[in-house]
């Protein structure tokens, strides 16, 4: 038999110990003149950039999360769950960036009751500790709307899918987003005069199809302009009309089948129903909106994208349609 051979990092069979120690002292702590002397990657010699020599556009984390405090139209608060990206550009010149910099400038904010406007000074915070001359800060978050019933009085809370995002640019502008996600049904106007025919001239009941749809709003809010969150949820029920309930008794579920009959709409008609609302508000510069109804006829989904046309701004280019499932 062979001798075994001692381990680097564990006992061996025949009881010798690992050769290199692994032990955790949980007593220790590191005084001012130990960090000190810690070593800082971000000192590496140029020659120790690896690939190519040149500047990166983003760089930073994504989806670390904490409560926060995001403050609402009426003057409240209500605290959720945030998921924040943290972005910033990197010089060719840079093999990278200290990352929890920018998680620990957030904190250094993490009391703050946050608004669309909270981000702003933030970016600002974090561009001067990582030296930097772009930087994006995205805050996602489930937000709780009450929503009545249509005919019984019932209330119950609808959640949104919503985003604050804000980008300085190394001209110093700084542009303010809001995001949001909107579920409706849409019932197919073509379905619908098909079902009537057929009762018409045959007496054969039908019923015409409809689905979950949903729309996707991102939004450039005007400078010195502001909208609230409540706000894009009301455009958007004041121009599509049907979102999806909460609470519902029979009388609900009878009055949501009126709804729907007195809105009937194909997903152009909800793109350019959006168009209306959003176009004709002042504090939105720009915007983008993407409809997707999942199709209860067909095996594959309707869609349609579409932008304000402000010169420079938004473009209607939007693939990622498989996020809209609801």
């Amino acid at each position: 038999m062979s001798k075994k051979q001692p381990m680097y990092l564990h006992e061996s069979a025949n009881g010798s110990l690992p050769m290199i120690p692994r032990a955790y002292d949980g007593r220790f702590r590191a005084s001012a003149k130990y960090r000190k002397s810690l070593p800082d990657i971000m000192d590496v010699a140029h020659n120790a950039i690896q690939g190519a020599h040149v500047p990166i556009q983003q760089v930073g984390v994504s989806n670390f999360k904490l409560p926060l405090k995001i403050r609402t139209k009426k003057g409240g608060s209500l605290t959720l769950e945030t998921s924040v990206t943290g972005t910033v550009s990197l010089e060719a010149e840079l093999k990278g960036i200290n990352m929890s910099r920018i998680v620990r400038s957030f904190y250094d904010h993490k009391g703050e009751v946050f608004t669309g406007e909270s981000v702003g000074r933030i970016l600002r915070s974090y561009l001067r500790k990582v030296a930097s001359k772009d930087a994006r800060l995205k805050l996602e978050f489930s937000y709780p709307i009450l929503q009545k019933s249509l005919r019984s009085g019932l209330e119950g809370y609808q959640f949104y899918k919503a985003a604050f995002e804000g980008v300085v640019t190394r001209s110093g502008d700084y542009r303010r987003f809001v995001h949001f996600d909107f579920v409706y049904s849409s019932a197919c106007p073509c379905s619908a005069e098909l079902a009537e025919h057929a009762r018409d001239t045959r007496g054969v009941y039908g019923v015409p199809h409809s689905q979950r749809s949903k729309a996707r709003l991102t939004l450039e809010e005007a400078k010195g302009r502001k909208i609230w969150i409540e706000d894009v949820q009301a455009l958007c029920v004041k121009a599509l009309q049907t979102e999806t309930q909460v609470m519902v008794k029979r009388e609900d579920e009878q009055a949501f089948a009126e709804l729907n009959g007195a809105n009937l709409k194909f997903v152009e008609d909800a793109a350019r129903l959006l168009y209306r609302e959003f176009d004709a508000d002042k504090r939105i510069r720009d915007f983008q909106i993407a409809c997707s109804h999942l199709e209860s006829l067909h095996s594959h989904d309707a869609v349609s994208v579409i932008c304000k046309g402000v010169k420079g701004g938004f473009t209607a280019d939007f693939m990622n349609f498989s996020s809209l499932v609801c």
